[in-house]
């Protein structure tokens, strides 16, 4: 059984969270009719044969709930394809569980390691949901900060956070969301010599671990040594194959770490939708020249976008994977990225994402966009934006 004593009620935590800015940025988009850069998310569809596989079984089934931890083919494709790429087999009933979305996916991880009056060590800039699943689990963020140069991360930091007394877990984002960092095999061998140091858990959100630039390389950090049994992998197959509407995530990890997430997730969801899943399972064995043209497709979309960035002057980080960039905006004259981001999104017709939300440290100078988008919708924004120096304060 899972130790979870009762928690204390959300106001009587030291840290609070808001509602999701991205989903608000979202709202206000829709409600101005503005290009929506801000919730990421592609504008094109997914694989003709995965669609057409849908339509399939949609008359035939299955239409009833399946094993709740994921249908064993799925589950067995999912291995498949994880050996595939990273060499590691895990075993598909005991070390899989299957998830609606990577969002359930983390969230069930961080219950079933954390204990309130934990504490959880993040990087920052985060994606907004890892500061507020730790709070919801009773637990405390330790944030480290990534520079705002390089990115990179200074080791004695990150070592002086990790030692801390009630640390539990390390979450890794990589590709990172909303830097667009990839941590290279020497950074993650200084964070797993300190996860096993300190006989921490990582918790990794890898969903975009096939949408890489050359010549940056995912390594999953599951593979380097001690971190098997350490490593809880959270993904999903949203952004590999743009169906982030299917809410289809999993977990890997470990036998007895997957005892306990198995039994959140049948708390949590029951289980994921049975149809598609069955349907999924034709994308989880595509060959390697499907990720061949995925990679060559986001750099496309990447040289296009950020181009055309470059060319309005705007000075902004270069992805190495994932498909975000942070602007700085610095030169508009605002005292927040906020005001910004509304005033862009009802004047210029472009929606971001104000970079505070991600963020422990005082930033109000970023705003995130995204460029998962059609080449006539990345080349619309782009002429949208050439309205910027109307904001200008």
């Amino acid at each position: 059984m899972l130790n979870l004593p009762a928690m204390k009620p959300l106001s009587q935590r030291t840290e609070t969270f808001t509602d999701s800015v991205i989903r608000r940025m979202t709202r206000i988009a829709n409600a101005c009719g503005a290009i929506n850069l801000s919730q990421g998310f592609p504008d094109f569809d997914p694989p003709e044969s995965l669609t057409r596989r849908l339509a399939e079984i949609a008359p035939v089934g299955p239409h009833q709930y399946a094993i709740t931890f994921g249908a064993q083919n799925f589950r067995e494709a999912l291995s498949d394809k994880q050996f595939h790429f990273s060499g590691l087999r895990y075993d598909p009933q005991k070390e899989i569980v299957i998830t609606c979305g990577s969002t359930e996916a983390m969230m069930a991880s961080m219950m079933s390691v954390c204990n309130p009056g934990d504490k959880v060590v993040l990087f920052s800039p985060f994606y907004e949901n890892y500061s507020a699943d730790t709070i919801l689990c009773g637990a405390t963020p330790v944030y480290v900060p990534l520079s705002p140069v390089d990115l990179s991360f200074d080791a004695d930091v990150l070592e002086s956070a990790m030692k801390q007394p009630g640390v539990k877990a390390l979450v890794l984002c990589n590709p990172a969301n909303p830097s667009g960092k990839v941590f290279t095999r020497e950074e993650l061998s200084v964070i797993a010599s300190l996860a096993v140091k300190y006989d921490l858990y990582v918790i990794t959100d890898e969903v975009y671990e096939h949408i890489i630039y050359a010549p940056h390389r995912h390594t999953y950090i599951s593979t380097l040594p001690g971190m098997f049994e350490r490593t809880i992998e959270c993904s999903s197959l949203s952004k590999t194959y743009s169906i982030t509407g299917w809410r289809l995530g999993y977990v890997l990890a470990a036998e007895p770490v997957m005892d306990r997430v198995k039994k959140v997730h049948d708390f949590l969801t029951v289980g994921a939708a049975a149809p598609l899943m069955e349907a999924a399972v034709t994308a989880l064995r595509f060959d390697d020249s499907y990720y061949a043209d995925l990679q060559a497709h986001y750099t496309h979309m990447k040289q296009l976008f950020t181009s055309g960035l470059r060319n309005l002057g705007l000075r902004f980080t270069e992805p190495q994977g994932a498909y975000f960039v942070l602007i700085d905006i610095s030169e508009f004259g605002y005292d927040g990225d906020e005001q910004f981001c509304i005033d862009m999104a009802q004047k210029v017709g472009v929606a971001a994402v104000p970079g505070s939300s991600f963020f422990r440290e005082p930033i109000n100078h970023l705003v995130r966009l995204h460029f998962a988008k059609k080449d006539e919708t990345l080349n619309d924004a782009l002429n949208r934006l050439e309205n910027l120096k109307k904001l200008k304060r």
